[in-house]
């Protein structure tokens, strides 16, 4: 009753001169392989067998016990536990570097399904997304020298830690509007594209280029967006451009035409040359005398007409002003402001007479231009003869 289920009949197997020998024929076993090998009747599942819920039969053939149809569903130790190289195929030198055993990425059911776990990669992203072994760099990214963990992270692909520095294109390439931020529309007015005046590691450290600013000076130089024109600057009307370039703010070209101020207001020897050691001695504005087209050419015009007092006929300076200062001195202070008060010596004793032969003194005849009569005697109380406004300053026959 306890002989092993089988169908043979006993010739099958034994051989009547010796019992114990036996040509076992497993191909007739009827019961289960563990029926026989469960190590007492027969040899059992080796200690060095893999892990497993399977019964024999479920991998095994009793034909050829070597040929195995493995069923790793009923596994129940690791992978690697087989998968070492020795009992079973390892990890291949080519596999992705990583810390992870086969169970964390691989199911046994399908090989090739894997749920990668890059966190436990230990290799640069770049030595499997190089376009072969998988997907790499696309061709609309940023141009960059970086390698992908410069600024990706495993965990979260679209979390990017950007760094500029390893750029290979200019700004505009991606700061577009589109593609990323591009030029606000504040932005000062230029032709310059990004990388003119700014660096990429502190983009507030600009390094400007004013000549290729499109706008006017002022248009930024305002005293809110940048530093306007100074309280001690020049008084004028013009605008920055009128008289600075933006290559060299100290080479001015200057426009008097638009100073509001007076000369002295800026040539006063401290902002501007002022007036030279050999001037006429004067206290007036330069305006007044010089002009700004041409400063070399005085033309000073005397308030009470061509020459003081209205005088008409042709003058030089010197015959009033001996000494070279604003204020003629009176040559006979006696007689000032008449005439005689500088004409004293040029008095003619004769025809001036009075009456009979009796002639004027310089003193009765200071105002030139008043009444010379001749009288009829020494009471002068009778006029015989008038002259009216004789001697005109305003006259050209003196």
């Amino acid at each position: 009753t306890s002989h092993i289920p089988v169908s043979d009949i006993c010739e099958d197997c034994h051989v009547s001169t010796s019992w114990d020998s036996v040509r076992f024929d497993h191909s007739a076993v009827t019961g289960t392989c563990i029926s026989c090998h469960n190590s007492r009747t027969a040899t059992g599942k080796p200690t060095s067998h893999i892990p497993v819920s399977d019964i024999c039969e479920d991998c095994h053939v009793s034909t050829s016990w070597s040929s195995v149809r493995f069923d790793h569903s009923a596994v129940n130790g690791t992978c690697i536990s087989c998968h070492n190289s020795r009992t079973a195929t390892g990890k291949p030198t080519s596999h992705i570097p990583v810390s992870d055993i086969c169970e964390d990425c691989h199911v046994s059911t399908s090989w090739d399904s894997v749920r990668f776990d890059h966190s436990a990669v230990s290799g640069t992203c770049a030595s499997c997304h190089d376009g072969r072994i998988a997907t790499g760099k696309p061709a609309n990214h940023i141009a960059a020298t970086n390698t992908c963990d410069d600024c990706h992270v495993s965990t979260s692909w679209d979390s990017v830690r950007f760094d500029h520095s390893a750029v290979t294109g200019t700004c505009a390439s991606c700061h577009d509007g589109r593609i990323s931020t591009g030029k606000p529309a504040n932005h000062i007015a230029s032709t310059n594209t990004c990388d003119d005046c700014h660096v990429s590691t502190s983009w507030d450290s600009v390094r400007f280029d004013h000549s290729a600013v499109s706008r006017t000076c002022a248009s930024c130089h305002d005293g809110r967006i940048s530093t306007g024109k100074p309280a001690n600057h020049i008084a004028s009307t013009n605008t920055c451009d009128d008289c600075h370039v933006s290559t060299s703010w100290t080479s001015v070209r200057f426009d008097h035409s638009a100073v509001t101020g007076s000369c002295s207001s800026c040539h006063n020897d401290r902002v501007a040359t002022g007036k030279p050691r050999d001037h006429f001695v004067t206290n007036r504005q330069c305006d007044l005398c010089h002009r700004i087209t041409s400063f070399s050419q005085a033309n000073y015009q005397h308030s009470g007409g061509g020459f003081p007092s209205g005088h008409s006929s042709s003058m030089d300076c010197t015959d009033c002003h001996r000494a070279n200062t604003e204020i003629s001195a009176w040559t006979q202070p006696a007689y000032k402001p008449d005439c005689a008060g500088c004409h004293e010596r040029d008095f003619k004793t004769g025809p001036h007479k009075k009456y009979d032969n009796v002639l004027y003194r310089v003193g009765e005849l200071r105002d030139c231009a008043g009444a010379c009569h001749v009288y009829e005697d020494a009471s002068m109380t009778t006029i015989k003869k008038r002259r009216q406004g004789e001697h005109r300053a305003s006259r050209r026959e003196w």
